[in-house]
């Protein structure tokens, strides 16, 4: 082929990529195709395309961590169409360019690379050329292996498996040694003294080789040999007789058999290899069928050829399981696989021992005897020595009770006694088909008398519960252990055992649970009595609390709090509580912390501020860890223990001396207090009137006012008229009385119904007046207590004829004064009750009801101004007082007292000017009547 254009050879090659490379600008693909002419250079030779150049070694395996150096060598013919130069090479691994450090240019078209540790090399290596400082193109590259030489075989050895009785293939095995990483070749190479047989290659493997053709009594030498393209290696050669080597099938067919005796059992098998290619030797091995523990026959009564075997001294009544084995007899090659198992039962015999035996002491009926519960466990398998079918129990009484021995056959492991007091000796024997155990033997003292074991401690060991003791005496016989499990939910089933006299500490045998508590009583038994059992309890294995105690306050104070829990039940515990924790705090506070022993129920929390709530919690504690409680709040009390007594108290007391104080006040103004809140309200039995009034008013039946008043009765009526229409012209000191006697009038009308005043359980009357009846209604709306007609005159006027005027007081009258039989019905005469004083002072008449007035005393003292300020009082304090009843009732006995005045007393009204009094005050008060008041001997308001 002839050369062709260098172009079309590189466009043939990576045109595409190029083209890719340079498609953003027209200037890039001029400057390829520039490159192109320069730099490469295509001779096609039979079809194939000629690289620009290439590197040597070609496809190198090296090995790890040694050096290596790698030659870029550019064609000549590459170089005349461009600028290139071998400094222009550019090394790389994968996609990393190798630092120019590891370059050398060794001429224009020569470049060398160099590792120094191949570890970090990768493959492939790249040579790479950079034309004109622009694009970087490949020139070759070539692909690297890395691995190590094999090393030498080790521990060859070689075994021959019989398959059948006539086939056996022999196979060795070897170390291959360290990984490579290369392809590496193992054979196993064997020969016999003159002949060189076949190699064995390994399928599959590496390590081990069969061979079928197997020839026994003739010495054969095996190697093994190994290589890759790093090296070769050979291994130790060894040499060796096949049939010394064998490893034979096991026996089959193994038989058990019973023989006569209890404690023998015969064996027979056969041999899978004949006695012309070896003699055989066995291992027999055998075990209990419950336990896992093989025995094995002495290996001296099996060392020769046999098919038979007998083996003896094991347990009557007892399952065995049996295998054995066999090798060459002179000990040489390996053993055969251990041959199935066969199982086997040794015939019956006597118990070996008699059942361990104890009692329960129970509640006695009667102090001259006691209730004994016997005891005793189920024999051991391999100490029943075969099915228990019933036990003998013997009771036989020392001295001093003198009593025959008593026998009792029962199938259970328990019997119940009523025994006399007094000490016995009991014996229980098992019995099976071939006959009886040798008795076991209790005694049973009449009271515990000997020492007692010290120093009992229980504890886990070996996933056990160990319990240990000091032994009190040489000569205990043997000890009791008694044991049950602690519980609020169940009651406490005790289990017990047995232990020789020499012991000091044993396993409890039953099924101990963790997290459980256990009470542990060793009693110490001896050959005439026993001591008293020592008990301590035990945790085979402990764990935190199931939950913590519930806190509650039993007592609050001011600065400090009573705390209560119950503990926590048995089954909560889970192990030993060694400590509470308190947890206090407030609600912003730091948590406190306080340890309580753990047999306490009751803590005081001390130094708490008071008034304050606070949140506590508790926590038990066991030997691994501790569990909280609910959260209890509480809050503390504002005020210590007495601190309210001490406020309290002496306020009390100085509330009951201020009434004390106040009582006494009262006591001591009782008469003033008197004169405020209840007025003297006058007597009509204790007036003054009765000592001038008739003492017995006369009955009459007047029917006209002319019979009733006749003329000239009343003369020389004094009567003192006021006007009180204006009170501008009396000075603030002529005012001073009247007003004093409004505020007083006042206060007696609202603790008084009636005095002096208006009351709805009577018709006072309206005061007496010369005007018309409606003047006299208008000025006199309220009455005085008492109204007096003055009779000794005005300014020491001494009248002929006293006249006498009734009482306006608005209390009850006389019975002497009212009485319904005065006043006949009919006519005028069905008025209220007419009131009256008889006029005759002289007459002492008695009415009907028995009722005296007292002669008044006719004084006529003098009237002074004092006398009309009086006047001038009640008068004010009437107009004050309301009406309660209706006007006709009330406007009837004022008439008729009008009707009788009303002759008499014109031209006797004395006016103000009279006594020396301005007129001009006369006009400012409005007209009124007020009653005089007599200063000696007369009627006075009281």
């Amino acid at each position: 082929m002839g050369e062709r254009d260098p172009c079309r050879a590189w466009a043939l090659r990576d045109a595409a990529g190029t083209i890719c490379r340079m498609s953003s600008r027209w200037s890039w693909v001029m400057n390829a195709l520039y490159i192109s002419l320069s730099v490469c250079s295509l001779e096609v030779s039979g079809g194939l395309v000629q690289s620009c150049g290439y590197i040597i070694p070609e496809s190198p395996v090296l090995t790890l961590g040694s050096n290596f150096t790698a030659l870029c060598i550019l064609n000549e013919s590459c170089l005349d169409f461009g600028n290139i130069h071998a400094n222009q090479i550019i090394w790389k691994i994968k996609n990393s360019v190798v630092p120019k450090e590891q370059y050398r240019v060794i001429n224009r078209t020569v470049s060398s690379v160099t590792f120094s540790d191949t570890s970090t090399l990768a493959t492939p290596l790249t040579c790479n050329v950079l034309a004109d400082g622009q694009i970087e193109q490949n020139i070759y590259g070539i692909a690297v292996t890395l691995g190590l030489p094999p090393e030498k075989p080790e521990n060859l050895s070689c075994i021959v498996h019989q398959m059948s009785k006539t086939k056996f293939i022999m196979t060795c095995t070897w170390n291959p040694g360290r990984d490579t990483f290369l392809a590496t070749d193992f054979r196993l190479k064997s020969q016999w003294p003159l002949e060189t047989l076949a190699d064995c290659e390994p399928e599959g493997v590496n390590n081990s080789c069969d061979i079928s053709n197997v020839q026994f009594f003739v010495n054969l030498e095996v190697w093994v040999e190994v290589k890759n393209a790093l090296g070769k290696a050979e291994s130790e050669h060894i040499d060796f007789d096949p049939v010394d080597i064998v490893k034979p099938l096991p026996p089959h067919n193994l038989a058990v058999n019973s023989g006569e005796l209890p404690t023998v059992l015969k064996l027979s098998w056969e041999n899978q290899i004949t006695v012309v290619e070896m003699e055989l030797k066995f291992n027999i091995r055998y075990r209990i069928s419950d336990s896992p523990d093989w025995m094995e026959v002495p290996p001296e009564d099996t060392a020769s050829q046999r098919t038979s075997f007998t083996v003896q001294s094991l347990k009557p009544y007892t399952k065995y399981v049996f295998s054995l084995r066999c090798m060459k007899k002179d000990g040489l090659g390996y053993w055969s696989d251990w041959s199935k198992e066969k199982s086997g039962v040794t015939p019956e015999a006597k118990p070996s021992k008699g059942p361990p035996l104890w009692r329960k002491m129970g509640i006695s009926h009667s102090p001259n005897s006691w209730t004994v519960h016997l005891v005793w466990k189920e024999l051991d398998h391999s100490e029943a020595n075969g099915i228990i079918l019933k036990y003998e129990v013997t009771v036989r009484a020392r001295p001093p009770l003198s009593r025959p021995p008593e026998k009792y056959s029962v199938n259970s492991t328990n019997l119940t006694l009523n025994l006399t007091n007094g000490t016995y000796d009991v014996t229980v024997t098992a019995h099976n088909r071939i006959g009886g155990s040798p008795p076991s033997a209790l005694l049973i003292p009449a009271s515990n008398s000997k020492a007692s074991v010290k120093d009992i401690k229980a504890f886990p060991k070996d996933g056990k519960l160990w319990v240990e003791w000091t032994v009190p005496d040489n000569n205990v016989v043997k000890y009791v252990i008694e044991w049950c499990m602690v519980s609020d939910s169940s009651d406490c089933t005790t289990e017990w055992q047995q232990e020789l006299g020499t012991s000091q500490g044993t396993f409890l045998k039953g099924d101990i649970k963790p997290f459980k508590c256990y009470q542990i009583t060793v009693h110490p038994l001896y050959t005439n009595g026993q001591g008293n059992g020592q008990s301590t309890k035990a945790y085979l294995q402990q764990s935190m609390p199931a939950k913590g105690p519930t806190v509650q306050t039993k007592k609050v104070g001011k600065a400090e709090a009573v705390l209560v829990w119950k503990p926590l039940s048995v089954d909560e515990q889970n192990g030993f509580i060694r400590y509470y924790s308190i947890l206090y705090r407030t609600i912003s506070g730091n948590e406190a912390v306080v340890n309580v022993d753990p047999s306490k129920t009751e803590y005081t929390l001390s130094s708490l501020s008071s008034d304050t709530l606070y949140m506590v919690k508790m926590e038990a504690y066991t030997d691994e860890g501790g569990t909280s409680g609910p959260v209890f709040t509480f809050t503390t009390q504002k005020f210590g223990k007495g601190e309210i007594e001490a406020i309290v108290v002496p306020v009390c007391l100085a509330f009951l001396l201020s009434i004390l104080l106040g009582v006494l006040f009262c006591f001591n103004k009782r008469d003033l207090i008197k004169k405020h809140i209840w007025p003297n309200v006058p007597d009509p039995s204790k007036s003054n009137i009765a000592q001038w009034s008739p003492q017995t008013p006369t009955k009459h039946n007047f029917s006209s006012k002319a019979q009733m008043y006749p003329e000239g009765s009343f003369t020389d009526v004094s009567v003192v008229e006021i006007e009180a229409d204006d009170k501008k012209s009396f000075s603030e000191q002529d005012l001073k009385p009247f007003n004093l006697l409004k505020k007083e009038k006042n206060t007696s009308e609202g603790h008084s119904s009636g005095i002096g005043g208006s009351s709805c359980m009577s018709s006072p009357r309206q005061s007496v007046s010369d005007s018309d009846e409606s003047e006299s209604a208008q000025n006199t709306s309220s009455t005085v207590q008492y109204s007096t007609v003055v009779l000794n005159g005005y300014r020491d006027q001494i009248p002929s004829v006293q006249v006498f005027s009734r009482s306006e007081s608005t209390q009850p009258l006389l019975d002497s004064e009212e009485k319904p039989e005065d006043n006949p019905g009919g006519g005028e005469s069905a008025t209220p009750r007419q009131q009256y004083f008889k006029q005759n002072s002289s007459q002492d008449e008695t009415n009907t009801d028995g009722s005296h007035f007292e002669r008044a005393k006719q004084v006529t003292p003098p009237v002074n101004e004092e006398d009309l300020v009086g006047l001038a009082q009640l008068q004010i304090s009437g107009h004050s007082s309301p009406l309660c009843g209706s006007g006709p009732e009330r406007n009837k006995p004022e008439s008729a007292l009008a009707d009788v005045l009303s002759p008499s007393t014109e031209g006797q009204i004395l006016r103000l000017e009279t006594m020396g009094i301005n007129t001009a005050m006369v006009d400012e008060i409005q007209k009124s009547y007020m009653p005089q008041t007599v200063r000696q001997g007369g009627y006075m308001p009281q």
